[in-house]
């Protein structure tokens, strides 16, 4: 009896964020061959070939998984990558990840793609991620995308876990010193570290007593606290869903589908962990502006939208989409 010989690999897809990497090797018929898993993927902080290094394992990764002596080079990479925010940085990572020879054809994508097409049926919608910071991308099957700076306060967002940890911290230490209004938010949030009050917060995040990067813990804190009725928790969350449904319906507008059917897929830990007093009043106010559009959480994982991506330029058949899918969710 011959030994099975597995089929080819057609897409290297790549989702890479600022703290993991996962990477999936695929056939043309939608097989998944292998997975892999590598750290985050920051080259702001490491440089650019740093970064790239951190794909290589979790390519690495997946060829393992599969069986395979080494990475196959396919016919195609489809790289879903944090901090590929402006088209300068998408042209210097694609030529970074095209010189490893991972693939025939390389693209580089800002990783909030990745999210789109792992919710959308196919290559067109909106979407939306708000996550330690905020951002929006939108896609049409004929190559067309609308998209966001995305790079904070700089480029007028608002919001995301990190900007809401921030605005809960101003208003809370205004109400304890007399400045602000009183909030539930100033005995809430050092509450949750076990501190007493926000001088002693303020003090332990000053003097390095308490990581910054624990911050992100306030946002659940924040919702708790709004909706248990407090008037300025509860006027953070109603902006934050105001940002998300300007930038969808913005992104919207720019395809032309705000008067048709049109997915509006929201992901990153803020949204995915559903919140009712935010997504809710996100599906009221996007009733409103986009009343056509149709809102949902994607909880796939963002690599099997980065590995869609890649058969839809090889145009690969329905078939293969869901055999793809079907593995993944």
């Amino acid at each position: 009896m011959g030994v099975a010989v597995p089929p080819a690999c057609a897409v290297v897809a790549i989702d890479a964020g600022n703290s993991k990497t996962d990477a999936a090797l695929v056939a043309a018929d939608g097989t998944v061959l292998g997975t892999g898993r590598a750290g985050g993927f920051q080259p702001p902080v490491t440089g650019v070939e740093a970064a790239v290094d951190v794909l290589a394992e979790a390519v690495a990764g997946a060829a393992a998984a599969a069986g395979l002596p080494g990475v196959p080079r396919a016919a195609r990479v489809s790289a879903c990558l944090a901090n590929a925010d402006l088209p300068v940085e998408e042209r210097r990572l694609t030529e970074a990840v095209a010189a490893r020879g991972w693939g025939a054809a390389t693209e580089v994508r800002n990783d909030t793609f990745a999210i789109l097409r792992a919710g959308a049926d196919g290559p067109l919608g909106v979407a939306v991620v708000c996550g330690a910071g905020i951002n929006c991308v939108g896609m049409l099957p004929d190559g067309r995308t609308a998209r966001f700076a995305a790079l904070g306060q700089i480029s007028g967002d608002w919001g995301g876990g990190g900007g809401l940890a921030q605005e809960a911290l101003w208003w809370a230490a205004r109400a304890e010193d007399g400045r602000g209004g009183p909030t539930a938010l100033a005995a809430a949030l050092p509450g949750h570290f076990g501190l007493a009050s926000m001088a002693a917060l303020i003090e332990a995040l000053h003097l390095g007593g308490l990581d910054r990067g624990r911050l992100h813990e306030l946002v659940p804190v924040l919702f708790a606290v709004a909706g248990a009725g407090d008037a300025v928790a509860a006027a953070l969350v109603e902006r934050q869903a105001e940002e998300v449904v300007a930038l969808a319906a913005v992104a919207l507008e720019r395809l032309g589908l705000l008067g048709r059917e049109a997915p509006v897929l929201l992901g990153g830990g803020v949204l995915a962990a559903g919140h009712r007093g935010l997504n809710g009043r996100i599906g009221e106010l996007l009733a409103a502006r986009a009343p056509l559009a149709r809102p949902s959480v994607v909880t796939a994982p963002p690599v099997l939208g980065a590995a869609l991506l890649g058969l839809d330029a090889l145009g690969a058949p329905a078939r293969a989409m869901a055999r793809l899918r079907a593995r993944f969710e």
